[in-house]
């Protein structure tokens, strides 16, 4: 066995074997995979491997289709060809209007990975499938690509490659320990001795905590069992002459595919069970759970229904084993949160289907530093220090349950809520908030206008538009209110802070006291990594600021740039402070009430920041907006958060005061041109694409990402983000959808929202760049119906700046 390589991959089921093999494509050739018992004995060898386009963005469609590429190639190599029934199709059923709606949308949003899929109604999935029947059935989605594949072919031939390419793989190779050396460095110590590499990646399934425990680390991950079952040979299907498409059946909770001549039926039961929670046997391997078909019972009188043939055919074999689940369902793959040189590819549901695309973004991203989408989808950063045990198996056991019901728009389900609260949850609560979640956070989305009120998730617009404009004029015309939880920020201090960002940050950074700027960081392609608003208090200190979302993601970003030499500290301010923003013409008049400062536009000018009391609580006061509004944003320690907003509340009530939450905060931001972080700042455009151009000064001597961005201008772009004024007052763009001219994908939607201050639906859409240009006319693709649209300047509400100056 080696003593010294450069990555070891711990685990042998699809995420190891994938990976292994994609970091030899990527040109790293030197690696070895260790597995504690033989290839696949984990999860990977009783998966029902069904492998579809399906995805519910466009990152997932990418890593899907690579997936069955490559399953392709593989099953097609006449050296070691491997069983894989490629092409079968599959159909999404869905019993409801609304249902259709989303795989309309779904079906827009492929179209711009080349990916086609087709709505057809309930006679068309049964002429496509003759076991089913139409009853409650309103359609469904087809995906031609639709197929299973055997995972234990699939691995070995992986395996296989990655030998013929340089790799080594030690079946049999328990790992006992991991040390990590002061130069980032790792010893993976297995009871066949050390091994020294550059980077460590978990790939361990249902025990990857057992490893993360090894590196000081907890991943929320947790396991379910699940069953299925293979029938004996149905006769329909022997006669059929073809193979039957696969089913997934949000109605009945349960798929089927055939298998030989008869058909695996899988249950994704109510009364579910997770598995692992108080540790695994260590001789639990290539073995299964004890049957329980009971607890599937009511799932099974369903697919009876659907299928009646089902009721007529005996059992052959039943399966019960454990599969790994997320908070939100879909895996984490990339870096693990606080390490260096560490990653993991885990929580992986669909793990065969899948497996092939997340080897090949993890093993981009450990060669490259990046992958060729936007990973963060699946990035393991995106949870933060909520996401314990407890959390992780109520959601898991949320997600299992709704196993094939997608999530609408705005759609947040209860389960493991609250996470993250304020002092003013409870107040807000009362005072009729309905919350989204952000990283965990409750925050106000909209104020209900009467305690019944309730609000039917749909692809459309509905019963909160009219709540949302009330709330939006309250701030145009008088003064709003709004709760920002969870809003990333850092402290940082010493002698070569400004240096530092300045290094960091493509733009100019401010190092005058008392003012506030906002800039971009780039990655080391020049592509646009994280956006954060820069404030220079007036005692030296300076706090950076970005999503809530981010806590992690740009602590590991800011530290791993740090230089031993320079004088920097940053320490995260993110769970102590709330920001309170005071938005509005009247929102002077406010701050007036409850601060003995200076706030007029001469005392207090856009871009500033002071500290000062609101009432008795100390605060940190930012003249900025995201609004497009007069606006104050007020950052409280959170424990004196409800002193300052009585203060605030009982000054307000002479100004017309109004709460308002994160959808009016959305729509308004689509009015000025402001970009949402994740949805229009993405890895896959730099920031000349993204319309970013004033935030980067090309004469400075340097920042990271600036001689692959000075290559990326001599290239030219590949896309411009535009804004667009949708043609219908019935539904937004969402994200993903197509953009359309004369039957070619032109682009794709990255943001949507009804303007009410312009009264504009509006998009922002990454396009072709002779195509981004103000008049042009082209049409998207909402929900199955094309509708026009043309480009616009990407700020209709007052782009003169006038309003958040006055």
């Amino acid at each position: 066995m080696k003593s010294q390589t450069r990555a070891v991959v711990i685990g042998g089921g699809i995420a190891g074997c994938s990976t292994l093999y994609h970091l030899t494509q990527e040109g790293w050739t030197d690696v070895v995979l260790v597995e504690r018992n033989e290839l696949t004995s984990g999860t990977t060898w009783h998966s029902a491997a069904q492998v579809t386009n399906f995805g519910m963005n466009q990152t997932m469609v990418g890593l899907k289709t690579h997936s069955i590429n490559l399953y392709k190639e593989l099953a097609d190599d006449p050296e070691y060809p491997i069983n894989y029934h490629h092409g079968d199709g599959g159909i999404r059923l869905a019993s409801t209007e609304a249902q259709m709606e989303g795989y309309r949308h779904f079906s827009s949003m492929a179209r711009g990975m080349g990916v086609e899929f087709e709505v057809i109604d309930a006679a068309e999935c049964a002429r496509r499938h003759p076991l089913i029947s139409t009853e409650n059935l309103v359609g469904g989605l087809w995906d031609a690509q639709d197929g299973d594949i055997d995972p234990a072919q699939l691995c070995q031939a992986l395996a296989r490659r990655a030998r013929l390419a340089g790799a080594e793989v030690y079946r049999n190779t328990p790992v006992t320990g991991l040390t990590q050396h002061r130069d980032d460095s790792w010893t993976v110590h297995t009871e066949h001795g050390d091994i020294d590499c550059e980077v460590v990646v978990n790939a361990c399934g249902y025990r990857v905590n057992e490893v993360g425990a090894m590196m000081g680390v907890h991943h929320p991950v947790t396991s379910m069992e699940h069953q299925y079952f293979l029938t004996e040979p149905i006769p329909a299907i022997i006669d059929a002459g073809h193979r039957m498409p696969l089913i997934r059946c949000p109605i009945s909770d349960y798929y089927c595919r055939q298998e030989k001549n008869g058909l695996l039926v899988g249950f994704y039961e109510q009364d579910c069970k997770t598995w692992g929670m108080d540790g695994i046997d260590p001789n639990f391997v290539n073995a299964l759970c004890p049957d329980d078909l009971d607890r599937v019972t009511d799932v099974l009188e369903g697919a009876f229904a659907r299928m009646p043939a089902l009721m007529e055919v005996g059992i052959h074999t039943v399966v019960n084993g454990p599969i790994t689940y997320t908070i939100d369902g879909a895996p984490l793959v990339g870096p693990i949160p606080g390490k260096r040189n560490a990653f993991c590819i885990i929580g992986l549901r669909a793990g065969l289907g899948e497996g092939g695309g997340h080897g090949w973004m993890l093993a981009q991203q450990i060669v490259h530093g990046e992958a060729c989408y936007d990973t963060w989808c699946i990035d393991p950063r995106r949870f933060t220090g909520h996401s314990n045990v407890e959390l992780t198996a109520l959601k898991a056991i949320e997600d299992y349950q709704n196993e094939f019901r997608f999530h609408f728009p705005h759609e947040h389900r209860p389960a493991g809520r609250p996470a993250k609260t304020t002092p003013l949850t409870p107040i807000l609560a009362a005072e009729g908030a309905e919350f989204t979640v952000v990283n965990g956070w409750e925050r106000a989305d909209y104020f209900k206008p009467s305690p019944d009120f309730h609000e039917t998730h749909s692809f459309k617009f509905n019963q909160v538009f009219d709540v949302v404009a009330a709330e939006v004029a309250a701030v145009q015309t008088a003064v709003g209110l709004c709760e920002v939880n969870g809003f990333n920020r850092y402290e940082l201090t010493g002698r070569g802070v400004h240096d530092f960002l300045d290094r960091m940050i493509c733009g100019r950074v401010s190092r005058k006291p008392g003012r506030v700027g906002l800039g971009y960081l780039l990655n080391h392609h020049g592509m646009v990594k994280a956006e954060a608003t820069i404030a220079n208090l007036p005692d030296g200190r300076v706090w950076y600021g970005s999503a809530a979302a981010a806590e992690f993601h740009d602590m590991d970003w800011l530290q791993s740039h740090l230089r031993d030499d320079e004088d920097v500290q940053i320490r995260s301010l993110t769970n102590d402070h709330t920001i309170l923003v005071l938005a509005g013409p009247n929102a002077r008049a406010v701050m007036q009430a409850v601060s003995r400062s200076d706030w007029s536009a001469e005392g207090f000018p856009w871009l500033s920041v002071r500290t000062c009391f609101i009432g008795i609580a100390p605060a940190v006061v930012m003249g900025v907006s995201f609004s497009g509004e007069l606006a104050y944003e007020i950052h409280i320690p959170s424990t004196q958060l409800y002193a300052a907003y009585l203060a605030l509340r009982a000054a307000g009530a002479d100004h017309g005061m109004r709460l308002f939450g994160a959808r009016a905060v959305d729509s308004m931001r689509m009015e000025k041109g402001y970009l949402h972080w994740k949805a229009d700042l993405l890895t896959e455009f730099d920031p000349f694409e993204t319309g970013l151009d004033r935030f980067v000064k090309m004469n400075k001597p340097d920042f990271v990402g600036k001689t692959a961005l000075a290559q990326r201008i001599t290239d030219g772009p590949r896309r411009r983000l535009a804004c667009l004024r949708v043609d219908t007052p019935e539904a937004p763009a969402h994200g993903g959808a197509s953009v359309m001219l004369n039957g070619r994908v032109v682009g794709t939607v990255s943001s949507g929202d009804w303007g009410h201050r312009t009264g504009m639906n509006l998009a922002y859409a990454f396009m072709e760049p002779d195509l981004a240009t103000d008049g042009m006319q082209v049409e998207i693709d909402i929900i199955g119906r094309m509708t026009p649209a043309q480009v616009i300047p990407m700020s209709p509400y007052d782009p003169g700046m006038d309003r958040v100056r006055s």
